[in-house]
């Protein structure tokens, strides 16, 4: 298969499965244990599933974040709640988002089942050693309702890709903050301002890594990406589209265009439903179009 396909789907399910992040309902899920930090419930609905771990397995897992920053969180954060309880309520939050943002119709439709079967099956490709995050997701069982069923195969395959992804990065020589710096400067990329402060890092670690890109000439002077840069990074899309491609091999081209078809679909619906802030609204409907 070519690159193209593999993204394509891949965006699209990232999406869908990213709705979670967005919207209110895990935050007051995890506020009934006295969880009153989003950044707090962000990283304890990712992480719960590799357990009540300290921070740097996270660290190492989510590769992009500032260790001291989740290091503010974990592991005192299992002592407000257990992970098991951490999953119960994303699924729970996971639900009420996409009945909100897609509403009833869309999720008892025969689209709906399509998509999640076919998810599903993308997932029988998917492989655990040497990627920590899809492994742990992967242990969790499988729901039985079709919009959950979606959510959680689109889950399994967005943590596949990324743990494929960090593979890619330190073969590369890209730390996390670099990563992300080179990342926000191309085309395309998630704004700098939404993902700095998110990922605790500050505006003097943000320059220290611009300035690391611009020692080995992939960065210019007004912060944008050089010839060099860019064709990384497009290295980096290429290399990771490899290394991720055997769902999508194992679901067949003509399977994955219709999955990435209706998933697209739902995708443009829930951006409707007010599924994202408006700032990214745009950054998530051309993701699945990439």
């Amino acid at each position: 298969m070519s690159s193209l396909p593999v993204r394509h789907c891949q965006n699209a399910l990232n999406t869908i499965h990213s709705t979670v992040y967005f919207g209110s309902e895990l935050d007051k899920e995890l506020a009934e244990y006295g969880v009153g930090d989003p950044m707090a419930c962000y990283l304890a609905g990712r992480a719960a599933a590799l357990g009540p771990v300290g921070p740097g397995v996270v660290t190492a897992a989510f590769y992009s974040f500032h260790h001291d920053m989740i290091a503010g969180h974990l592991p005192e954060l299992w002592s407000l709640v257990s992970p098991q309880e951490v999953l119960a309520a994303r699924l729970r939050a996971a639900d009420a988002t996409l009945r909100r943002v897609l509403g009833e119709e869309a999720l008892a439709s025969r689209p709906m089942r399509e998509a999640a079967r076919l998810a599903l099956r993308a997932t029988e490709g998917c492989a655990r050693p040497g990627r920590p995050l899809y492994a742990a997701h992967a242990d969790q069982p499988v729901p039985d309702e079709p919009h959950l069923a979606l959510w959680y195969a689109a889950t399994l395959l967005r943590e596949h890709r990324g743990d494929s992804h960090i593979g890619a990065l330190t073969a590369a020589g890209l730390d996390g903050l670099e990563a992300l710096v080179s990342h926000s400067a191309g085309e395309g990329g998630m704004p700098r301002e939404v993902v700095m402060t998110k990922r605790g890092w500050t505006p003097e670690d943000w320059s220290a890594a611009e300035d690391r890109l611009r020692d080995r000439g992939l960065m210019a002077a007004d912060g944008t990406l050089t010839a060099r840069g860019r064709q990384l990074r497009s290295d980096l899309e290429e290399e990771t589209d490899h290394r991720d491609r055997a769902p999508y091999a194992h679901l067949g081209a003509e399977a994955a265009a219709e999955l990435t078809r209706i998933s697209g679909d739902f995708v443009v619906a829930a951006a409707a439903g007010g599924a994202f802030p408006e700032p990214l609204v745009g950054f998530f409907v051309r993701q699945h179009r990439r």
